[in-house]
């Protein structure tokens, strides 16, 4: 359906603006501060003629093997350099440049060496599998020799590799490699990581020249573009390991980034307003400049984090969804029925769930922020509206009426619905808190345990910790990390990091329980974050937690406790450097999309040769996985998960339950309306359950002390002879105590009767002379039911004046103030109470 209005005539955008990594903003201010040394196009080893290039390949370092093995490699450069020679060029690099296989590395360039040679009659006898190794071998010789110099792309992207982790170590600069290697130790590196390391380092020199010491920042930028370029089309990898490396020797300019993580496209960075409309791909132009417009004037007061969600739900969810389901409208203004069905599809959302037998499902559930989108479309016509009063120029084109009413967003619903949906949350995970504490502290001492068994064990010998037998596995090639196999299955796992899971599983646990913190704020803690305070009186130093502003930009003060004082020592003495420090890492901010200063940051950890704060995610799975191996499951029967915003619940609920006044568990959780952590708290009805039961304590209080006086025992057989004899021959009387027979025993009549099941045949009989509207009375009534009474009624049950004393009698409801009964022996009816044992109340409604 179409809509057309009095806007201007909407024109299609070219297309969706691609979302740009993060190495398109920060690699252009990086390349830009650190330019990359340019490619050398004379240096002396170029510009040798051929007998001093095939002298040198022949003298030391590079003569290894033996005799033969050096003349097969002397023959093979001969060879190329023969076809090297044929192309225009005044040094053997030029030569090079100008040659048809530097321009297209991807292509395979042995087969245009090869084709030559023989073409020239240069190959004698030599085959052609011998005649493509002899060309490869010759052009590796030329480079390790520093003859030639490929540039980086060419390195990277030819199929065929070089050795040159191992070759340019070993011929241009074995002490910058061994620092580097030494340095890759230290850092804890695999054997894989140190070789990959020690690989791109090589393709910087044998590009560039020089030694290790002569890299720079620029260079390593370099590098990790072509990378980039080679993993876009399909191939290589774009670590950055190695440039941490770089960076601890020292030769780095004291401004240099401490690290290139930055540069990782999982790392979003923050869009411009038009990035952040354009990545939808609107096609209506009037109204995408409408959006951008929109959201640059909501720009300076908000933050990133809240404009990206503007964005998602005017964009996402609202423009594009009518544009998916009604193609051609380029009006806000829409009709009744367009209006309606957006509403319907917004108010669920599609997810994908995992069913019982483990396959992947698409289902529908209701959108929990469906009213958080309602009010801000709502929001959005109405600013257009009250703007284009004051610039009609711009905004009165698309000032109309809002589809939204205030009566659809139903704020307090939701609010309560979602109130409920927290206080169940809680309610089903607070009871779990200290078995899942003591699971997850368990859990730390066996880990470390089994891997201290396993570092006094030698390698493939065998040891046994608790009921745990593994056998230590032999790393032949070295390794930081302690391996382990079954010996029946063979199955191996790695200790080092079981343990490191369990140990930062129960500090995360131990400090969101003992805080209540955020889990952004938990991964921002830092060292500086422990401050102290010297109280003026006594002077006593009391320890504090700063949590630096997050969410709501509040910073508060935590007081520690013993307990948390001891997980706190505890993940120090883990981080510590060798130098006793706690080292300096740049944490991501996942809201703001950005990197901040470096920091001591506590919840860290050794990526490879850097040191990396713990994200969010990885807390929350650690978390899950512990509850999730206790086996706890929810009312349903699932798995009950604890995530880590359920502690900061349960920490609120037990800090007010036990006597914290609300408005210091207010500034404790760094809430700014005290409402906010009221619905935290309100878990149980405590102070319902408590006020209704101190006000029946006061009922009581005002009644008759007569009334709670223990009968006498003439009173209590009186009593209990009255329901002891209520039956008649059809069944029982349900008067009350205390009453006399109002119809005379004519009970066929009487609306207390209670019909006993079996006697139905002979009410009938009883029915077909006497109707109920006759006036004429039955007369085996009154003999029936004295008849019955007596046959009918067990022998009266007595109770001891102790037992009688342990109530107070029967329901109010069941005696009613009433005249006495004839059959009554005694004027004054028993007292009662409210029933205090179940028991004896069955025993009066019976």
């Amino acid at each position: 359906m179409t809509i057309r209005t009095s806007t201007p005539s909407a024109q299609a955008v070219p297309g969706p603006a691609l979302r740009r990594s993060a190495r398109g903003r920060d690699a252009q201010d990086l390349r830009h501060r650190f330019p990359p040394r340019p490619e050398p196009v004379h240096w002396p080893a170029t510009a040798w003629g051929r007998a001093t290039v095939l002298a040198q390949l022949a003298a030391p370092p590079l003569t290894v093997g033996s005799a033969s093995g050096q003349r097969r490699r002397r023959r093979a450069a001969v060879l190329f350099l023969d076809w090297l020679e044929r192309q225009p060029g005044r040094t053997w690099q030029e030569r090079w440049q100008s040659s048809p296989i530097a321009d297209d590395p991807r292509a395979d360039w042995r087969s245009v060496v090869a084709s030559w040679l023989r073409d020239s009659g240069r190959t004698g006898t030599i085959g052609h599998d011998g005649l493509v190794t002899a060309i490869t071998t010759g052009l590796g010789q030329l480079i390790y020799g520093d003859v030639l110099r490929p540039s980086m792309s060419w390195l990277v992207a030819s199929p065929i590799r070089f050795p040159l982790g191992g070759e340019i170590p070993r011929l241009r600069d074995p002490r910058g490699f061994a620092a580097l290697a030494e340095q890759a130790t230290a850092a804890g590196l695999s054997f894989d990581q140190r070789r990959h390391a020690i690989e791109q380092v090589a393709v910087i020199i044998t590009a560039k020249g020089g030694t290790v010491a002569d890299i720079t920042v620029g260079d390593c930028l370099e590098l990790l573009d072509v990378r980039d370029r080679r993993k876009a089309e399909g191939g290589g990898h774009p670590g950055w390991g190695f440039y941490q490396l770089l960076h601890g020797l020292g030769d780095f300019p004291s401004d240099a980034p401490t690290t290139l993580r930055m540069l990782d496209r999982r790392f979003g960075h923050q869009l411009s307003v038009e990035e952040l409309v354009d990545q939808y791909g609107v096609v209506c132009r009037p109204v995408r400049d409408l959006l951008v417009a929109y959201l640059a004037e909501h720009r300076p007061r908000l933050d990133y984090a809240s404009l990206k969600q503007l964005a998602y739900h005017l964009v996402k969810l609202f423009w594009k969804d009518l544009k998916n389901h009604h193609p051609g409208i380029d009006s806000l203004r829409l009709p009744p029925d367009i209006a309606t069905a957006w509403k319907s599809r917004t108010a669920v959302k599609t997810v994908t769930v995992r069913t019982a037998n483990g396959r992947r499902v698409e289902t529908t559930s209701p959108r929990a922020d469906a009213a958080t989108l309602l009010t801000t479309v709502r929001a959005f016509y109405l600013d257009l509206s009250h703007w284009a009063s004051e610039e009609p120029e711009r905004w009165a084109a698309w000032a109309v009426p809002c589809p939204i009413r205030r009566t659809d967003i139903g704020a307090t619903k939701n609010l309560v619905r979602r109130k409920s949906r927290m206080d169940q949350c809680t309610r089903e995970r607070l009871p779990h808190v200290p078995a899942l504490r003591r699971h997850i502290h368990d859990a730390r001492i066996h880990t470390a345990a089994l891997l201290k068994a396993a570092i006094d064990t030698p390698p493939g010998e065998t040891f046994t910790h608790d009921t745990v037998r593994l056998r230590r596995t032999r790393i032949s090639t070295g390794s930081s990390r302690v391996w382990a196999e079954d010996p029946d299955t063979g199955s191996r796992r790695d200790l080092t990091r079981e343990d490191d899971a369990a140990f930062w599983t129960w500090a995360a646990v131990e400090v969101l329980h003992a805080t209540g913190i955020r889990i952004e704020e938990l991964t921002e803690l830092s060292h500086h974050s422990l401050v102290q305070y010297q109280l003026p009186s006594t002077g006593e130093l009391v320890p504090l937690l700063h949590i630096a502003p997050s969410k709501n930009d509040l910073e508060r003060l935590l007081v520690i406790s013993p307990e948390l004082a001891d997980v706190l020592a505890a993940i120090i003495h883990r981080v510590r450097d060798a130098d006793g420090a706690v080292p300096l890492v740049v944490p991501y901010d996942v809201h703001e999309h950005e990197f901040t200063p470096a920091m001591p940051v506590l919840f860290q950890h050794r990526h490879g040769a850097d040191a990396r704060p713990f994200s969010a995610v990885t807390v929350r799975r650690w978390i899950t996985n512990a509850a999730n191996s206790m086996g706890l499951s929810d009312p349903s029967g699932g798995l009950l998960d604890f995530k880590p915003h359920d502690f900061r619940r349960i920490f609120a609920t037990e800090a007010i339950m036990n006597g914290m006044p609300p408005h210091i568990c207010q500034l404790i959780m760094g809430h700014a309306n005290i409402n906010t952590t009221m619905g935290y708290k309100a878990v149980y009805p405590e102070e319902a359950i408590t006020g209704h039961r101190a006000y029946l304590t006061r009922r009581r209080e005002l009644r008759p002390s007569t009334e709670y006086r223990s009968p006498t025992d003439e009173e209590w057989e009186e009593f209990l002879g009255h329901f002891e004899h209520r039956k008649v021959s059809l069944g029982s009387c349900g008067r009350a105590y205390g009453t006399g027979c109002i119809h005379e025993h004519a009970c066929i009549r009487c609306p207390l009767l209670r019909t006993d099941p079996a006697q139905l045949p002979r009410l009938l009989e009883t029915g077909a002379t006497s109707s109920p509207g006759s006036t004429k009375p039955a007369t085996t009534a009154g003999s029936a039911r004295s008849t019955a009474s007596t046959s009918a009624s067990p022998p009266p049950t007595t109770r001891s004046p102790s037992s009688r004393n342990q109530l107070a009698g029967p329901p109010t409801s069941a005696c009613p103030a009433s005249a006495t009964s004839p059959r009554t022996r005694s004027p004054q009816r028993p007292v009662h109470t409210s029933c205090r044992t179940p028991e004896r109340a069955s025993r009066w409604f019976r």
